[in-house]
């Protein structure tokens, strides 16, 4: 594992995990509980996501342009991944950029009435990006809404997969083909927060 993937591993099982007794949003119990935008929203967690995700898009050869989901949990990290896209062609010209956008759960009932905040060019590549899959369920919602406006799904990423409720599966489907990509998986953050916690980290 790399300095980075690793760095960035520790601050989510530092800052994002914790153990005890949670409903989920999907009214299922769990021992443990995930919230990634105190990693993402923390300056360094920030960074890495951004430069860890927007290197999985080149290495799986995505090439899309621009990179989006449903708002709250993707927005930290459709912004890091699209400034790391500008930082990463800052040191190489032939860098391709990636732009964001973001989905509103709901259209905006006043002004333009969109959906789709940010990039929005009907027939383009984009991939579509979550913190956390559980259900899946925020990112089949952005799927659909970039699909209704036109553009092309490439693939799907997730920071952290939590490998239950059947989430992988159902954005597989609703992916059609698309590659689903997760940086970390629910076990590896739980290992490392034992770690940390064992050596007094946490």
């Amino acid at each position: 594992m790399s300095d980075h993937r690793t760095t960035l591993l520790n601050l989510i099982a530092q800052h994002s995990f914790r153990l005890g007794d949670f409903v989920l949003s999907s009214g299922a119990r769990s021992d443990y509980y995930i919230d990634c935008r105190t990693t993402t929203l923390h300056a360094d967690g920030g960074r890495l996501a951004g430069l860890l995700l927007y290197d999985l898009i080149r290495t799986h050869n995505l090439h899309p342009a621009a990179i989006g989901g449903l708002t709250l949990g993707a927005d930290p990290l459709v912004s890091n991944i699209a400034s790391a896209s500008a930082w990463r062609r800052a040191e190489d010209p032939a860098t391709p950029l990636v732009h964001g956008f973001l989905v509103r759960k709901a259209e905006k009932s006043h002004g333009t009435g969109r959906r789709i905040e940010g990039f929005c060019q009907p027939g383009s590549r984009v991939v579509i990006v979550d913190d956390v899959c559980t259900t899946g369920g925020s990112t089949i919602n952005a799927i659909a809404a970039a699909r209704e406006a036109g553009m092309e799904v490439a693939g799907v990423l997730c920071l952290v997969d939590r490998q239950e409720q059947n989430g992988r599966a159902a954005v597989e489907t609703a992916a059609n083909g698309a590659p689903f990509l997760a940086l970390f998986t629910a076990a590896d953050v739980r290992a490392a927060h034992l770690a940390l916690r064992a050596s007094g980290a946490v």
